[in-house]
């Protein structure tokens, strides 16, 4: 599995993965079952594709949401795995911009480079993007194949290590676009944070860093303790029998400006929304189960509230993201908890929705 040589190689050279053509992955063979860690064949290039040698990936609710069948166009058997971060180890034809030998991360959804809205720099709404761990097997392995890499692959620089740039891929990238890119943030505004798991507490962060007071919202108290860490001015435990927007409204003087749903589901996206104060912004960032799932839309009426989606974000948007994280003024190394292998990684996705993890779980293929 070792990269053959020292630095950046000429892009059409190509550098076998592995010996036998078979490398270890994460095998789900239908919905809800267990998964399994077995050799597969190595996967191809695609064109304008590349295959990248997994150094970390992180593990994700979407990859719990895609074992539980949630996600209609996953095929099964299916490997799972869309946050990663690692080393070009093939390049496909057509390809002009990448090289055998360079460090990459990239988005979790791989726009296609052509349309209007790639063209425009919103990839991550392409209607005919390719997501890893989706739309074709993803990065619980030890290679992955990826599509369009001259439009979606981002080089990653020395000072970000393989678990943080795992990280960076949905969760925290997620989370800056929706505050930054969409709600559009502004310091001194309450900022309501609906779940402190990865995206969540990406969420605090990223608010923080903008000036930015929060309001962190959980169900357990490690995670609300992690949050507080982070910059969180309050938490509130939601068990169940408190009011969340009732006591958002009292903490924050009537309401966040802001909201986020870093869960998704019915009752959290209910609460962020109903956390707002009149003109507020929400953005929906966790997947909610279906598209006839219930929103409080006379609240978002009557009291003029923005209702904002937030999918991803695209590789045209990371140098800004990666100029504040050299800075220092993001630390996204400080939300990975603990990494793994892939037989843990196995034992855990079953139970993912369940887990009280405060922070990012990462795997290391090579485990």
């Amino acid at each position: 599995m070792a990269i053959a040589g020292e630095g950046v190689l000429p892009i059409r050279s190509r550098v076998p993965p592995c010996d036998d053509g078979r490398v270890r992955a994460l095998v789900v063979d239908a919905v809800r079952t267990q998964p399994e860690v077995r050799e597969v064949p190595d996967p191809s290039a695609p064109d304008g594709g590349v295959v990248v040698r997994v150094l970390a990936t992180g593990m994700c609710r979407s990859d719990w949401h895609a074992w539980a069948g949630h996600d209609g166009g996953v095929v099964f058997p299916h490997v799972p795995g869309h946050e990663l971060a690692g080393v070009v180890v093939d390049v496909g034809a057509g390809v002009d911009r990448r090289r055998i030998g360079e460090r990459v991360t990239v988005p979790f959804v791989c726009g296609c480079g052509r349309c209007e809205w790639c063209r425009a720099g919103d990839a991550q709404v392409c209607p005919d993007q390719q997501q890893p761990g989706f739309t074709h097997w993803g990065s619980f392995a030890e290679l992955v194949a990826l599509h369009a890499a001259d439009a979606n692959l981002v080089a990653l620089p020395d000072h970000v290590d393989d678990a943080t740039a795992a990280a960076l891929g949905c969760r925290f990238a997620t989370a800056y676009r929706a505050l930054v890119g969409r709600a559009r943030v502004r310091p001194e505004e309450w900022v309501t944070v609906v779940g402190a798991g990865g995206v969540g507490l990406s969420a605090v962060m990223v608010a923080r860093a903008l000036g930015a007071r929060v309001v962190a919202v959980d169900r357990t108290r490690e995670a609300l303790a992690a949050a507080a860490d982070l910059g969180a001015e309050h938490a509130v435990l939601a068990d169940g029998a408190l009011d969340v927007p009732a006591a958002v409204a009292d903490l924050t003087g009537g309401g966040s400006h802001v909201s986020v749903d870093a869960v998704g589901s019915e009752q959290t996206c209910a609460d962020a929304i109903c956390s707002l104060r009149r003109r507020g912004r929400h953005v929906q960032v966790g997947l909610l189960p279906d598209d006839r799932s219930r929103v409080p839309m006379a609240r978002a009426i009557a009291w003029e509230l923005d209702l904002l989606g937030s999918h991803g974000m695209a590789a045209t948007d990371y140098p800004e993201m990666l100029a504040l994280i050299e800075a220092g003024a993001l630390q996204p190394h400080r939300l990975v908890e603990r990494t793994v292998g892939l037989d843990d990684a196995a034992r855990l996705l079953p139970g993912l929705d369940r887990a009280t993890v405060a922070g990012i779980t990462v795997i290391d293929p090579t485990r």
